[in-house]
């Protein structure tokens, strides 16, 4: 099976967010498949250019975009058992950010997602490569379905070829003016509510959906939420007109980078066994972080992209009468809004209160070693890699019952419970139910030897990528079974 994985960002070449960590951690997991030869593309951004071992595959290829042609080349490096291709326009991609600067969009996004969609199936016949599925992901990359289904339908290079479109979080859909589907050279007639057409623009969201083989979520809760209307944001209708071909496949976590045994970029490992390493990670990041140093008051800590999405007005609205009792440190950027808040908050109370204006993923580590619990009120949770995380580092989830956090996360009821809970769920979105959650945690934080318990039970959670992976390949399997295109 000839597999190309595409997306506009993976680690550890390049990173915003949980896309990220999902794309890097199937590649690797798909190139060990047996049989499997995988390719993994990426935009060749401005900050990939320092990247070892990055070589040039001589030539130029030609991507048609709005009406004329631009030259692309391909750079690549052996990562593993899979080679990852960087796709390269000094146009459209050698700028200081990925989407956006200075908290603005850029204005050619849809330009530049047009290309890179295209410059994906362009690069496969440069470099001699057939792919039997193409692996989509996100709205980024929403048009290379589309293509296959339109412009390369009668492409005989392409007559195997199936897609499929992974949405990883159905807020952000690629929408773009009329225009954009001119721009993208779609043809006329497509422009229908079936098809192309949406709201009077088009979505590389819908695109994707629409028209590829098999559509997956990143959680089988998420799937089912977004059926009903669940923060769906009006794509249910879009979704349901799938059927069968739609579903929710769990992510999985990179255990080998997430590991607390093994981490090297935390003060000291620990395991379940013994916990005397995580203590020495909490009073070092104490440390850091300007906190008091104190071994003993509870450490709540939450390292996110700081949107309204993740619930962080409601945590910072309780914050305040909690800062004494406990400690909490935040890691994260985001709108602007939410970072002024949490930066107030942490200059009112320095002691008890650290904020990290930053995507920094060395320190990333060490806070989530630090912890003893973690902060994760989403108003929705597509899946999150965070809990996942944050268990695995014996630090214990505070979370909404939503989307994929309520299909990895075990919630403490009563003292029954301990035996099989990993973390604590709010019952209700509002700050009094979030407050007797964290009196719950705190009544367990006080009884060392349920806390302990309740440590080992999360740190002994298998989020590894095998279940999902091998998930991904039946459906692969079953999208190739349908046979040729044409």
């Amino acid at each position: 099976m000839n597999i190309v994985l595409a997306a506009s960002e993976a680690f550890p070449f390049c990173k915003t967010g949980g896309l990220a960590d999902v794309v890097g951690a199937i590649t690797q997991e798909f190139s060990r498949a047996r049989g499997a030869k995988v390719l993994l593309m990426l935009p060749y951004y401005r900050r990939v250019k320092n990247t070892a071992s990055l070589k040039a595959v001589p030539g130029t290829f030609l991507v048609p975009v709005g009406g004329h042609i631009e030259p692309a080349r391909l750079f690549y490096l052996k990562w593993g058992n899979t080679l990852v291709f960087f796709i390269h326009s000094s146009k459209y991609f050698d700028r200081p950010g990925f989407y956006n600067e200075h908290g603005k969009d850029y204005a050619d996004n849809d330009e530049r997602f047009i290309f890179f969609s295209r410059a994906v199936l362009e690069a496969c016949k440069f470099i001699g490569f057939k792919p039997d599925i193409v692996h989509a992901h996100d709205w980024q990359t929403g048009l290379i379905p589309a293509y296959l289904e339109t412009l390369y339908k009668t492409d005989a290079y392409f007559a195997r070829t199936r897609s499929i479109f992974t949405i990883h979080n159905i807020a952000y859909q690629g929408y773009f003016p009329r225009a954009t589907f001119d721009k993208a050279g779609f043809y006329g007639p497509d422009f229908t509510p079936d098809k192309f057409e949406y709201w009077g623009g088009i979505s590389f969201l819908k695109a994707g959906t629409v028209f590829s083989t098999r559509v997956t979520t990143v959680s089988p809760t998420y799937a089912k939420e977004l059926l009903n209307g669940q923060n769906s944001f009006g794509f249910e209708g879009v979704l349901r007109s799938k059927g069968p071909a739609f579903s929710g496949i769990l992510n999985g976590l990179d255990i080998d980078v997430w590991d607390p045994q093994s981490d090297n970029l935390i003060p000291m490992g620990y395991d379940e066994e013994s916990m005397r390493g995580k203590m020495l990670c909490k009073t070092a990041l104490q440390k850091e972080l300007g906190l008091e140093v104190n071994e003993n008051i509870p450490l709540f800590v939450m390292v996110s992209r700081l949107t309204y999405q993740k619930g962080i007005d409601l945590i910072s609205s309780i914050v305040p009468a909690l800062a004494g009792k406990v400690q909490f440190a935040f890691l994260g950027k985001g709108e602007h809004s939410v970072e002024h808040t949490l930066k107030n908050l942490a200059s009112s109370n320095p002691s008890y209160i650290a904020f990290c204006g930053a995507v920094d993923e060395n320190l990333a580590h060490k806070v989530y070693a630090a912890g003893d619990f973690y902060l994760m009120p989403s108003r929705f949770e597509p899946c999150g890699l965070s809990q996942m995380i944050a268990m695995r580092y014996g630090t214990l989830p505070i979370v909404t019952k939503t989307g994929g956090l309520a299909d990895t996360v075990k919630g403490f009821t009563d003292k029954a419970s301990v035996n099989k809970a990993t973390g604590f769920f709010i019952d209700n979105f509002d700050p009094n139910a979030l407050i007797y959650t964290i009196n719950r945690a705190l009544e367990i934080y006080s009884n060392k030897s349920a806390f302990n318990k309740m440590r080992g039970n999360a740190m002994m959670e298998d989020f590894s990528w095998d279940n999902s992976s091998s998930a991904y390949l039946k459906l692969y399997e079953n999208a190739l079974s349908l046979g040729a295109r044409w």
